[in-house]
């Protein structure tokens, strides 16, 4: 079994509202919070708690309690924060839904997670007003956070200037959270997160995650999404940071973002990191002030990281983690020397294990390269779900009676104590018998300077044997041909792991966190 590094820590017994904002001291109160980049109103931390206890009253006064889910569908804005730990202050649960969402889709989250409330936005209001309505939420349940006719709106709810309610429930086991998994890999579930998961995964990364009070974050990552909710909307606010909101992801509208803000602290996925180390705009703003930018929530390859770390200035990192973890589970230590292409070390109060997924045996035997074989990653530690919700049967299969999540993510660990993760165990490809990553095929594609993006799954050849083949978007008037991928693929990996078909796309399809979504490849494939 692999420990952190880090010395143990005692997880406090808290809501995750009284650890954030309860901990607020003297000095803290006339800092800023949030800013808003559209308007650039700033939100100071006395007024941001003052908000979310009047939001906390509003809810409660209408019969909102411990029972209670409440669905958002919002993007990144300040309000969010306001009403994200608004509804946690109150008691009542949230389930946080993809923005891009169509109003099927939000249907079936409302149902699954038996919302009986909606937050939203006007721009989003059509499709979330079908699936209210469908699941038979009134309007006066559905929240417009900026105001439509017949629905309640944020400044009128803060304005009645309420009173918190006082509510009861032990930390560790009501949930607070319930955000779905992406479905990459099968059907969204409900992960079941607890008070006490948030509080453990924040308290958790605080020392290895080194944001400082003076730090200006962008907050481009979803806040509906796992990643974005822990390290910015809560990491941020109880290291006293500043947050600037992205309400969706522009490139030139984030790097000017980033220059007019003197942002100093970027959360990124990897596709921010491929514009940052490739795309010509870059060098149109100036980025100087940032210090710091942690990828996360698919693997971000050495190369990339490091070309783009080189191009503005700033030390990247890399974390590892998902949903049912909190998400984060390991990270690169601030200050660290460990190559940027790991996911660095276990955080505190974290224990894994590596397993051959074939023979369940352990692996911790270091070969002469300083490498582990390759196994499934198991990770056990308070930041782990309490479950699948209504799903006993998957949480069985990913939660084993000695507390370990396996995570379904191949990974290796060195013997200077960092991880590196392989691939996901369902997307390896067997190719006669050898396995092939993926995400090594996707990194070496990327470092060529014709391919702006790529994606590899494993298709059928002519002899019924599994493939690997690529999906590459080539720069404009490249020329570049099917041939010449193949020809670059083979002339830098072992012949079992060569491309054997290209396919040019467009733009490869993605996750709003930046995962490849190779379930649409496969399905492209197949049609």
């Amino acid at each position: 079994m692999f420990q952190s590094p880090y010395p143990s820590i005692e997880i406090p017994d808290q809501s995750i509202y009284d650890y954030l904002f309860g901990s607020l001291a003297e000095s803290d109160l006339d800092r800023v919070a949030l800013i808003d980049p559209a308007t650039g109103a700033e939100t100071l931390y006395r007024a941001l708690r003052a908000q979310v206890d009047a939001f906390a009253g509003a809810l409660a006064a209408r019969g909102a309690d411990t029972e209670t889910v409440v669905a958002m569908l919002c993007p990144n804005v300040p309000a969010f924060a306001t009403v994200f730990h608004g509804i946690l202050r109150a008691g009542s649960i949230i389930t946080t839904i993809n923005s891009l969402y169509t109003a099927n889709e939000i249907e079936k989250q409302l149902t699954d997670a038996a919302a009986t409330w909606l937050v939203t936005v006007s721009p989003l209001l059509p499709q979330a007003h079908q699936a209210a309505r469908a699941v038979g939420i009134p309007d006066d349940r559905v929240i417009v956070l900026d105001g439509a006719e017949g629905h309640p709106d944020l400044r009128s709810l803060l304005g009645e200037g309420r009173t918190p309610p006082e509510v009861d429930f032990d930390p560790a086991t009501h949930i607070a959270v319930l955000p779905y998994s992406s479905g990459t890999t099968g059907v969204p579930k409900g992960v079941m997160l607890s008070h006490r998961n948030l509080v453990a995964n924040v308290h958790q990364c605080r020392p290895v995650i080194e944001i400082g009070r003076d730090d200006r974050v962008l907050a481009v990552l979803p806040f509906f999404h796992i990643y974005g909710m822990t390290v910015l909307l809560n990491l941020a606010l109880r290291q006293r940071a500043t947050l600037v909101t992205m309400p969706r992801f522009d490139l030139v509208e984030f790097l000017r973002t980033v220059q007019d803000h003197r942002c100093t602290f970027l959360f990124i996925a990897p596709p921010i990191a491929v514009a940052l180390a490739k795309h010509p705009a870059v060098d149109q703003f100036d980025l100087s002030r940032v210090h710091s930018v942690f990828s996360g929530a698919a693997p971000l390859d050495g190369e990339t990281a490091e070309t783009a770390g080189r191009r503005i200035g700033a030390r990247f990192y890399q974390g590892y983690g998902m949903s049912e973890l909190s998400p984060v589970s390991h990270a690169i230590p601030a200050g660290s020397d460990m190559p940027v292409s790991s996911v660095g070390v276990l955080i505190p109060g974290c224990d894994a294990r590596l397993v051959d997924p074939e023979t369940g045996a352990d692996l911790d035997e270091h070969g002469d390269d300083g490498f582990t074989a390759p196994g499934e990653i198991w990770v056990r530690g308070p930041n782990v779900m309490l479950g699948y919700l209504n799903r006993p049967d998957a949480t069985a299969e990913t939660l084993d009676d000695e507390g370990f999540l396996h995570t379904g993510d191949i990974g290796v660990h060195h013997v200077d104590g960092y991880f590196t993760i392989v691939d996901r165990l369902k997307e390896l490809i067997k190719y006669h018998g050898y396995q092939i990553a993926p995400a090594e095929l996707e990194a070496l594609l990327l470092s060529h300077p014709k391919i702006q993006d790529a994606a590899v799954i494993g298709v059928r050849g002519d002899d019924g044997e599994e493939i690997p083949k690529a999906f590459v978007v080539a720069a404009p008037d490249s020329g570049l041909g099917a041939d010449d991928v193949m020809a670059f693929v083979a002339g830098e990996v072992a012949p079992h792991k060569k491309v054997r078909r290209v396919e040019f796309i467009d733009v490869i399809p993605k996750s709003t966190s930046g995962k490849i979504l190779r379930k649409d490849l496969r399905a492209r494939e197949a049609a």
